[in-house]
């Protein structure tokens, strides 16, 4: 039996983040990693990576067939196969540099690939091994959620790992869930050729988004010919030979679906089954997420990261988990200790446009009792949308009446993923629309586009010069 000061279970970004803080802290650490999606977990693997990869070469397919410049001609073909091959090279180029020759650089950390099992708050057992820790680290991270759906279990379905393994383009998909995977995955196989139909349980695509950017994404879908259905009860699920049938419910009223692959993207669950959780002590959540407080502590000696821990189910907050996990599980006083704030977290979704946000949407400023003012203004009142032929998208800006103080900004833009950050600073530093409108913003960018949104609350912007203060 092998003694550590710590073991991590999970390999992904909360692990690898807690495991290089506490070789930061000189702390010998042993790192439990199963081999589902690999070393580096979902993001790296099957996740964020290989899904922007394909949808950018999908935007390239798209903008050359769909390009509104007069004089411009240009066409696009591909071969599938081909682009399957460079997205895994490149994931195996990545999931090495960042993460395997990481862990080698790392002189206090052990790696062991297998199943972890708890068999004591101490002890952990892998391949048969048994390794013991004063401290434990659960960041074991999520996977799909199957539908209790009758028939599912006998279909061949697709869930993102084995979507991302498909070698031939699918003629026909039908994907189970409009968040923000299925609308990526929608996007993404609708522009390499495939017939989608997209199959939404609640009344709007990305419901967690604002209402007003997620039904122009909702519209912008379909004119590239997606089919999105909204309201949907899915009944079953039925093989008939080499074609997938969907019985469901669409507003009280029976409706039949077919398609050649069926694709899960209704959320994700937290992987806390088979761990043996209860020789640890800790609890469970509604959806079988590992309950912790604002330092991540889960029990007497055990702290968990990641989205294991359940929402907010995003790479960068698992890293930040990670490390405040590791730092208040070797800390030797409560002076050292970190605590997770989540009040300023962006987000996006990786469509063309894209839609990022953060801060307060307009119905949660309301739900906390704040009273705001929101505006929303059209892509195509910013100069440089203009220029570039692509106005699809729309700014909203959720201000507090009181202070004027931003506490929400939300896009649909092209690179809203990137422009976003410049309203995290924003809402990060409490700054008022005056501040934003006093500060210089280079013209001509779409990051005006946060200028121009704040110029909205003190003046008419559809008559407005440029460069106006």
């Amino acid at each position: 039996m092998k003694k550590f000061d710590m073991i991590i279970v999970g390999g992904g970004a909360a692990g690898f983040s807690a495991a290089m803080k506490s070789d930061d802290l000189n702390a010998e650490t042993l790192i439990i990693n199963n081999d589902t999606v690999g070393i580096g977990g979902t993001c790296v693997n099957v996740g964020c990576l290989p899904t922007k990869h394909l949808l950018h070469i999908g935007e390239l397919i798209h903008k050359a067939r769909t390009h509104k410049f007069n004089g411009l001609e240009l066409s696009a073909s591909f071969d599938f196969k081909t682009i399957i091959e460079e997205k895994d090279r490149l994931i195996g180029k990545l999931r090495t540099r960042k993460y395997e020759d990481v862990l080698s650089s790392l002189s206090h950390i052990e790696f062991v690939k297998g199943n972890a099992k708890f068999i004591s708050k101490n002890e952990v057992q892998v391949n048969g091994e048994i390794y013991t820790a004063d401290k434990l680290i659960i960041a074991t991270g999520s996977s799909t959620s199957v539908l209790p759906i009758e028939g599912i279990d006998v279909v061949d379905y697709l869930t993102n790992i084995e979507a991302l393994k498909l070698k031939e383009v699918p003629d026909s998909m039908i994907i189970l869930g409009g968040g923000a995977q299925g609308m990526e995955f929608a996007q993404m196989f609708s522009r390499f050729g495939t017939k989608v139909c997209l199959l939404q349980r609640a009344d709007r695509i990305v419901p967690r988004e604002e209402p007003e950017l997620a039904a122009l994404l909702h519209r912008y879908s379909q004119d590239e010919g997606i089919e999105i259905c909204t309201n949907v009860e899915v009944k079953s699920v039925q093989q008939r030979g080499n074609e997938k049938v969907v019985k469901a419910l669409v507003n009280g009223k029976e409706r039949i679906y077919k398609g050649g692959q069926i694709l899960i993207a209704a959320g994700r669950e937290p992987n806390t089954s088979g761990l043996r959780l209860e020789k640890l002590g800790v609890k469970l959540g509604k959806r079988g997420e590992i309950v912790v407080s604002d330092e991540m502590q889960a029990g007497e000696n055990v702290w968990a990261a990641g989205d294991v821990t359940g929402e907010p189910m995003l790479e960068t907050v698992a890293a930040k988990e990670g490390m405040v996990a590791a730092t208040n599980a070797l800390a030797c006083c409560d002076d050292e200790k970190k605590k997770m704030d989540y009040t300023v977290v962006p987000h996006a979704v990786f469509t063309d446009p894209q839609l990022a946000g953060v801060g307060l949407t307009d119905e949660q400023a309301i739900e906390r009792g704040i009273k705001c003012k929101c505006n929303t203004v059209p892509l195509e009142l910013v100069p440089k949308a203009e220029a570039i032929k692509d106005t699809k998208g729309a700014i909203k800006m959720v201000v507090d009446t009181k202070t004027d103080r931003i506490i929400g900004v939300h896009i649909l833009a092209p690179d809203a993923a990137d422009l976003v950050h410049e309203a995290v600073m924003i809402i990060k530093n409490s700054m008022t629309i005056d501040g934003v409108i006093d500060t210089l913003h280079i013209f001509p960018t779409l990051s005006e586009a946060i200028k121009i949104a704040a110029q909205s609350f003190r003046r008419d912007i559809s008559k407005m010069s440029c460069c106006v203060e």
